[in-house]
């Protein structure tokens, strides 16, 4: 008996193996023909899947993703929990080449330009068509977490794997996008990747003369990781408008409201643009116990005094999207018992309307002349470093991506971003959207910087979700 389903099974498998070749072939074939009569006919014959099959099989690997970004906050130079991830240093080459093996994974076309931006193409079967770009950054500031834009890069590859398991075909082509530089903390230039492609036609010069703390040039860093070309000629990173026929951004919130109020997904509306301020006090010093107050100059006191009128100005606005910090203030020499005799400010202001952000600066100038006057003390330096406008998302993004979360059946509320993203500067390029997820206390930037898988999944689900309405338009 047992010789003879040997027998069978041997017999079976002759069959099988002979005529496999045969059944491929008359695929191949039959693929062939098809082909053929669609380009000769300009139309297809099988119309490709233009949604995803239902909704239930938008299913996200969440174990998976969870461990991705696990494995990816070990390229760093911090101990865990910690992560911190430079421009250019050893552990962003290696966490860029983890990007590009994922990519690859998924079967994207990978390419790179000249400053290290990362794309990935699932080509639709309109590849002539704007694509739809979405994406985030890994890099990561000292000592911070493991999700402030990794949730944004490794989350949109996700979402396109989700997709090509649905079986969607995107008419629009699908490409992922992984910035260069959203941190400011190599070279001072946040959004450095976005801001390049975004035309700043000042930067690729900015960047000829701009060194670290080490004294290491950009150009240097740069070739060090194997970017930058020859020439240096930055400007061929740069983006016509209408590149893209949409950006939309996967981000953890960084703030608290979603996690408080219970809701799902943030859909963003606008991104508050910072504009920085540099301000500095030069008065005489002295000794702190023979000097007679009455008699003084104090610098440091000047500076205090300004700090308190940004405050001031910031809730005369009357906006509770109006924000002043003072995140940076030194004072010369530094001793406990000498009267300070030069005093440095660096004041950050927000807001998502441009003019109201603007007549705060203004009124901060006014205070900083004022005080200077009455305090007899030199204002050496108002400097303006940087006045970027604000962005409003595009409505057709923001409406699919509600439609996403009702046919998701996720709770959703319209919000602003008081943090700015490279969204800020992708909307000069494309019309622009983001998505936000809840984060534990709206921690950010610090290692207690948490999202759970959950409300990754949920992210991920209506970026998918938005990606497939977005490619069919």
């Amino acid at each position: 008996m047992a010789l003879r389903f040997s027998i069978f099974l041997f017999i079976f498998s002759l069959l099988f193996t002979c005529n496999f070749p045969a059944i491929s072939a008359q695929r191949d074939d039959e693929d062939m023909t098809i082909k053929t009569m669609e380009e000769f006919s300009g139309y297809p014959i099988h119309e490709p899947n233009n949604y995803p099959n239902s909704l239930s099989s938008l299913s996200v690997n969440s174990v998976t993703l969870q461990i991705q970004i696990d494995e990816l906050a070990t390229f760093s130079d911090s101990p865990a929990p910690s992560v911190t991830r430079i421009l250019y240093s050893e552990k962003d080459v290696i966490a860029r080449r983890y990007i590009k093996d994922l990519m690859e994974l998924s079967g994207l076309s990978v390419r790179e330009d000249a400053i290290g931006n990362i794309f990935g193409r699932w080509n639709g079967y309109e590849p002539e068509l704007a694509p739809i770009l979405t994406g985030s950054h890994v890099d990561a500031i000292p000592y911070s977490g493991k999700y402030d834009g990794v949730v944004g890069v490794l989350g949109a590859i996700e979402a396109i794997n989700v997709l090509k398991r649905s079986g969607f075909k995107p008419k629009r082509s699908l490409e992922v996008i992984m910035f260069t530089s959203e941190e400011p903390t190599r070279f001072g230039i946040s959004c450095l990747g976005s801001r390049l492609l975004a035309g700043s036609v000042q930067l690729p010069e900015l960047l000829k003369k701009t060194v670290d703390s080490q004294n290491i040039s950009f150009s240097d860093a740069a070739k060090s990781a194997g970017y930058a070309n020859a020439k240096g000629d930055l400007s061929e990173v740069f983006l016509k408008k209408g590149s893209y026929s949409a950006f939309i951004e996967l981000h953890i919130e960084q703030g608290p409201i979603l996690e408080k109020e219970g809701t799902s997904i943030g859909v963003v509306t606008a991104i508050a643009a910072p504009a920085s301020i540099k301000v500095t006090f030069e008065g005489n010093g002295g000794h702190a116990g023979a000097a007679l107050m009455p008699e003084r100059n104090d610098a440091g006191l000047a500076a205090a005094e300004l700090a308190l009128a940004v405050e001031k100005h910031v809730l005369d606005s009357g906006s509770i999207d109006t924000v002043g910090t003072v995140g940076i203030l030194t004072l010369h020499p530094g001793a406990i018992n000498s009267i300070p005799s030069m005093a440095h400010l660096e004041i950050d202001t927000r807001d998502i309307d441009e003019s109201r952000r603007n007549l705060v600066i203004e009124k901060i100038h006014q205070s900083a002349l004022a005080i200077a006057k009455k305090r007899q003390v030199i204002l050496s330096e108002f400097e303006i470093m940087n006045q970027d406008p604000p962005a409003l998302s595009d409505e057709s993004i923001t409406k699919a991506t509600e439609l996403s979360c009702q046919e998701l059946n996720l709770t959703h509320k319209k919000m602003i971003s008081r943090a700015y993203h490279d969204s800020l500067f992708m909307a000069r390029v494309s019309p622009m959207g983001m998505i936000f997820i809840p984060c534990y206390k709206g921690y950010s930037h610090k290692p207690e910087e948490f999202s759970s898988v959950e409300d990754i999944a949920n992210g991920v689900k209506v970026l998918a979700l938005t990606l497939s309405k977005l490619s069919l338009s």
